[in-house]
C-alpha cells in the first residue's frame, strides 16, 4: 500500500505541476503502474472542467478560451508541448534517420518546432471556439454550454493521458532515458487497465452530459486512433519513439478529443434536440 501511495503521489509530481514532491524511488514506483496516468487524467480533467465551466459562465468565449489554455499549461506544465516542438524539429529535418534523430534530440529549438507548437496552440484555441459555437446553437442556456465545456475538458484530459499510454505500450524506445522507462514498463495488461479506467470515466461523464451517451467514448477512441497515426509517423521517421513523442501524443490526443466532441455535437445534436 505504501508503494502504491508513493506511485500515486509521484504520478501527479511527474504529470502535473502540483507540488507533491518527486523522487527517483517514486518515479520507479509510478512507472511500474503506468495505468495511473488515467487517475491523474481524471483529477486534472475535473480541475480543467471546473475552471472552464466558471470561465464560460461569466466571460466571452474569446477570453475564456485563452484562459482555459493558460490554465491547462499552468497545471500540466510545458513539458509535453516542448516534446511536440522537439518532434516538429525532427520531422522537418531532411536526410537520414540519424539526421532526424539528431534534430529530435537537439536542445535548440528550430523553425519546425516553433511551427508545430504554434499550430498546436492555435488549433487548441480554434477547437474551443468551435465547441462553443456548436454548443451555443444547440443548447439555449449558458449553464448548459458551460456544462458542455466541463465535460469536454474532462474527457479530453483523460484522452490525452491514454494517448501517452498508447505510445508507451506500442512504441519501441529509440534510446535509453526517462522516456524509455514508461515504454519498457507499459505492458499490455497495464494498458488495458488504463483503457478500462478511461472508458468508464468517459462513458460515466456522458450520462450527466446533455447529449448522446457515447460522446465521451467516441472522443476517447478518436484520440487513441490519432495516437496510432502519430506512432506510425514516428516509426517511419525515427525508427521508434522517445519521451518527446510521448509528450506530443498528450497534446495531440487532447485536441483530437475536443474536436471529436464538437463533431458529435454538430452532427448528432439534431437527433436529441427534436
Amino acid at each position: 500500500m505504501n508503494s502504491f501511495l508513493l506511485a500515486l503521489r509521484s504520478s501527479f509530481g511527474f504529470l502535473s505541476t502540483i507540488p507533491v514532491g518527486i523522487t527517483m524511488e517514486g518515479l520507479d514506483a509510478f512507472f511500474k503502474r503506468t495505468y495511473l496516468h488515467l487517475v491523474v487524467g481524471i483529477v486534472l480533467g475535473l480541475l480543467m472542467g471546473a475552471v472552464a465551466y466558471i470561465l464560460i459562465s461569466f466571460l466571452p468565449i474569446s477570453v475564456s478560451a485563452v484562459l482555459i489554455i493558460a490554465f491547462v499549461y499552468y497545471i500540466t506544465g510545458l513539458n509535453h508541448l516542448d516534446g511536440l516542438a522537439d518532434l516538429g524539429d525532427g520531422l522537418t529535418a531532411h536526410g537520414s534517420i540519424e539526421r532526424k534523430l539528431k534534430a529530435l534530440k537537439d536542445i535548440s529549438l528550430g523553425i519546425g518546432g516553433v511551427a508545430y507548437a504554434a499550430l498546436t496552440i492555435i488549433t487548441f484555441y480554434a477547437a474551443l471556439i468551435s465547441l462553443y459555437d456548436v454548443a451555443a446553437d444547440i443548447y439555449p442556456t449558458v449553464s448548459d454550454t458551460a456544462g458542455i465545456f466541463f465535460f469536454a475538458m474532462f474527457v479530453s484530459e483523460i484522452s490525452a493521458m491514454q494517448s501517452m499510454l498508447t505510445i508507451a505500450a506500442f512504441g519501441k524506445a529509440i534510446h535509453e532515458g526517462l522516456g524509455s522507462m514508461p515504454i519498457k514498463n507499459t505492458t499490455l495488461p497495464k494498458y488495458i487497465i488504463g483503457f478500462v479506467i478511461g472508458i468508464v470515466a468517459c462513458s460515466g461523464a456522458s450520462f450527466i452530459f446533455p447529449g448522446p451517451a457515447i460522446t465521451g467514448v467516441i472522443a476517447f477512441i478518436a484520440a487513441i486512433l490519432a495516437t496510432l497515426v502519430l506512432l506510425n509517423i514516428s516509426n517511419r521517421h525515427f525508427g521508434g519513439v522517445n519521451g518527446d513523442v510521448i509528450g506530443a501524443a498528450n497534446e495531440i490526443g487532447r485536441i483530437i478529443a475536443l474536436i471529436a466532441v464538437t463533431v458529435v455535437l454538430m452532427y448528432g445534436g439534431i437527433f436529441w434536440t427534436l
